[in-house]
C-alpha cells in the first residue's frame, strides 16, 4: 500500500514475485523492451516493469531462465501492458513468433487491435502511426479469426480463440494464454504443441488472469501453474501476482467482511489504483459485490495453493447413485448443518442398506421454518431412537438444546470425530462401496465445490469449499448422517416408524 495525503495509490510491489534466478542471469531484454516500447508512447507503469524484469531474465548461456510466465491482477488493472510490451519487442528485436489466445473471440480481437495500433492496418500503410515499425511489416491479416501481423523479419503474433481443436497448423516460439481462468485441459493439450518444434528452440508459455470462479475443470491449468510457483515445485516458473495478503478460504465470514473492508488490501491488489482505477470505482463493486465476489474480482485472492484437492473423486462419487431405494430400509440417523450466514438449512438422510448405508438431502424447506418448526419435523422422525448427529462448530447447534429437551439423541462431533466421518465418508464411496445416494443437485453441487483441508496431525482433515459460492451444508449434513448410521446407529427391522421413503427426495 502507498499512501499519498489523502491519494490512496496501488502498490507497485507485488505480493509473490517468484523468479529463477541463476548466478549471472541477465535482465537486459526485459531493460531493452521496456525503453522500446516506451519510444512509441506504450510507458511501463513500476509494477509492469518489474513483471517485464521477472519474466525476460536470461541465462549466461542466453537461454530464457524460465519457461512459463506468469502474471495475475485484478481486472482492470493493465496487466495487458506487460504483454504488449513483449510481444512488441519480441517480433521486432528478436524475431520471435506468438500465439496469442484468448477465452473469447472479442478479446482476442481487442488484443490483435491494440498491437496493430503500432503496425498499422496493412503492410505499406500510407497513414501509420509510425512508419519505420510499418516498414517491418509483410502482411496484417483483419480476416475475423484469422487475425495476424507478419514481420518480413520472420517475428509475428496470431491471435486465436481457443477451441478444443484451436492451435493446429501452429508453430510458435511463445504461447500466450490470456483469460487463464477459463482454460481448461483439452484447450491447453491442443496448444502447447505449437511450441515443441520452437524456431527458437527456446519455448515460453504465458499465462494470464485471474482467479477461477471454481475450482475444476475450468480454469484447473491456471491453478496448476499458481501451485507450482507458490510451493515450489515447477522450478522453471516466473510468476508475479498482485493480491491482498492473507487466505480468505480459511476466513470466517466476520473475518471476510473486515477483510474486503479494508482499504489497504484494495492498494496492494490494485497496482492501477489512484491512475486508472479511481477509489470511487472500487467503492461501487464494494457496495455491489458479495464479499466473497470482491475478495476474487477485486482483490485478486485464490484459493490456497495445493488445497482444493477433493477428497471423493466425480467419477466414484456418480458410481454409488441409485435411482429407487427400498421401502424396507430403515431410517439410521439424521444428520444436520447449516451455513455461518444462517440462511440455509440442510437435513440429511442416511438408512440402512443391505450392504452399509444410503445418504440423502431431505426435501422440506427447512430455511422457510421457524426453528420450532424444524425441531417438531427432526423429533417426529427421530424420536428418542435415532441419533441426530453435528459439527460441534455448526451454528444448527442452536437446535441442540431444544432437542435434547423432547430427549433426541444428539451427537455433537468434535474435531477427532469430526475427521473420522469425512474419512469414513470417503472410505465408504471410493475403497468400501458401501455407500449409495440419490443423485441429487443440491449434494452433487456441495461435493463439487469442497474439497479436503488438512488439520492436526496424523493426516486429519475436514470438508471445506473452494469458493464461497459453495453451498457446504449438504455434504457436512450427509457426513454427519452417514457417520451417525455407522458409529450410533442400531440397525432394526423397517416396520412402522422411521422408514427412510417417507423422508427421500425422489
Amino acid at each position: 500500500m502507498i499512501g499519498l495525503g489523502a491519494v490512496l495509490l496501488g502498490s507497485q510491489v507485488p505480493r509473490y514475485n517468484i523468479t529463477p534466478a541463476p548466478r549471472g542471469f541477465t535482465v537486459n531484454d526485459a531493460l531493452d523492451a521496456v525503453d522500446f516500447a516506451a519510444g512509441y508512447g506504450l510507458v511501463a507503469d513500476e509494477w509492469q516493469e518489474t513483471t517485464c524484469k521477472s519474466w525476460m531474465r536470461r541465462t549466461k548461456t542466453g537461454r530464457w531462465c524460465a519457461s512459463t510466465w506468469g502474471i495475475t491482477v485484478s481486472r482492470q488493472n493493465g496487466k495487458n501492458g506487460s504483454l504488449e510490451i513483449v510481444e512488441l519487442y519480441g517480433m521486432v528485436a528478436l524475431g520471435l513468433k506468438f500465439l496469442h489466445t484468448a477465452h473469447e473471440v472479442k478479446t482476442a480481437r481487442k488484443a490483435f487491435t491494440r498491437l496493430k495500433y503500432f503496425f498499422g492496418e496493412k503492410a505499406n500503410d500510407p497513414t501509420a502511426r509510425f512508419p519505420e515499425l510499418n516498414a517491418l511489416v509483410r502482411e496484417v491479416r483483419n480476416t475475423n479469426g484469422q487475425e495476424a501481423i507478419v514481420l518480413l523479419d520472420g517475428g509475428s503474433c496470431e491471435f486465436i480463440a481457443r477451441s478444443k481443436g484451436s492451435g493446429r497448423g501452429f508453430t510458435v516460439d511463445v504461447l500466450v494464454l490470456d483469460e487463464a481462468q477459463d482454460l481448461q485441459d483439452h484447450e491447453l493439450e491442443a496448444l502447447l504443441p505449437t511450441t515443441s518444434a520452437a524456431p527458437s528452440g527456446d519455448p515460453v508459455t504465458i499465462f494470464m488472469g485471474t482467479p477461477p470462479k471454481d475450482t475444476g475443470e475450468i480454469g484447473e491449468p491456471f491453478v496448476r501453474a499458481r501451485d507450482g510457483a507458490i510451493d515450489g515445485s515447477d522450478k522453471r516458473i516466473a510468476w508475479v501476482e498482485f493480491s491482498a495478503p492473507g487466505n480468505v478460504t480459511s476466513m470466517k465470514q466476520e473475518e471476510l467482511e473486515r477483510f474486503v473492508k479494508d482499504r489497504n488490501n484494495w492498494a496492494e491488489a490494485n497496482p492501477a489504483l489512484g491512475r486508472r482505477i479511481n477509489l470511487t470505482t472500487i467503492e461501487a463493486e464494494l457496495a455491489r459485490f458479495s464479499p466473497s465476489s470482491f475478495a476474487r474480482e477485486r482483490l485478486n485472492m485464490w484459493p490456497e495453493a495445493g488445497a482444493a484437492k477433493s477428497a471423493i473423486p466425480p467419477r466414484a462419487w456418480a458410481a454409488r447413485a441409485v435411482e429407487t431405494v427400498p421401502e424396507e430400509w430403515p431410517l439410521a440417523a439424521i444428520g444436520l448443518d447449516m451455513n455461518p450466514e444462517r440462511t440455509s438449512v440442510t437435513v440429511s438422510i442416511a438408512a440402512f442398506s443391505e450392504n452399509g448405508v444410503h445418504v440423502e438431502i431431505a426435501a422440506d424447506d427447512f430455511a422457510a421454518m421457524t426453528s420450532d418448526e424444524l425441531v417438531a419435523w427432526v423429533f417426529q422422525r427421530a424420536r428418542k431412537r435415532i441419533p441426530v448427529v453435528m459439527d460441534a462448530y455448526t451454528p444448527a447447534r442452536s437446535l441442540e438444546a431444544a432437542l435434547r429437551k423432547k430427549g433426541v439423541r444428539v451427537f455433537i462431533l468434535g474435531p477427532a470425530e469430526l475427521s473420522q466421518a469425512c474419512g469414513g465418508i470417503s472410505d465408504a464411496v471410493v475403497k468400501d462401496k458401501t455407500l449409495t445416494h440419490y443423485n441429487q443437485e443440491q449434494l452433487n453441487l456441495s461435493l463439487e465445490g469442497a474439497f479436503k483441508e488438512p488439520f492436526g496431525k496424523a493426516g486429519a482433515w475436514k470438508w471445506n469449499r473452494k469458493t464461497f459460492e459453495v453451498d457446504l451444508t449438504p455434504i457436512m449434513a450427509a457426513t454427519a448422517a452417514h457417520f451417525g448410521a455407522v458409529k450410533f446407529g442400531k440397525r432394526r427391522s423397517s416396520s412402522g416408524e422411521g422408514r427412510g421413503k417417507v423422508l427421500v427426495l425422489s
